[in-house]
């Protein structure tokens, strides 16, 4: 399975501004499954689970519309799975290289000592601080990221528009 996070767009079939109803048909069609099934019309977060690879979403909601796509990286180290940005595998690539490619493509890359940066011009957000046992360096620090957000809310802005 390839999840291609498309900024500003969504990941994979999943689209920004979409309704709850289509959100959720979406990460089904992808085989994701809901812990609770019952979300309504206007939730505020939906849990996606994909069984086989370990790989989540959370699905944000504002006002009934899809704003954020919260991706963690699978807990199956075997997954086939592929959480791919400009055909570079996010989950897979050691983050600093990945920081390193991404800047030479172009992107902004802002980084901060807490393991969480930013691609402020994609409205992305990655992360490697997470609780889950994922790949480890000599030094106790993870090697991939392990999360990635990518939402319609420009986060770098005074008003967060």
């Amino acid at each position: 399975m390839i999840l291609e996070l498309l900024p500003e767009t969504g990941v994979a079939t999943l689209r920004l501004g979409s309704s709850a109803d289509e959100a959720v048909g979406a990460a089904r069609a992808l085989g994701f499954v809901l812990p609770d099934p019952d979300h309504g019309d206007s939730p505020g977060q939906v849990l996606c689970e994909h069984p086989e690879s370990e790989t989540d979403f959370t699905l944000g909601f504002t006002k009934g519309a899809l704003t954020d796509i919260h991706v963690y990286r699978f807990r199956n180290e075997d997954a086939d799975v592929t959480v791919a940005l400009d055909g570079l595998d996010v989950f897979r690539t050691p983050s600093e290289e990945l920081l390193d490619l991404l800047a030479e493509r172009g992107h902004r890359v802002e980084q901060n000592d807490d393991g969480v940066d930013t691609l402020p011009d994609l409205r992305m957000i990655l992360s490697n601080e997470s609780s889950f046992e994922y790949p480890m360096d000599e030094e106790g620090d993870p090697i991939y990221f392990d999360y990635v957000l990518v939402t319609s809310v420009d986060l770098w802005s005074p008003r967060g528009d």
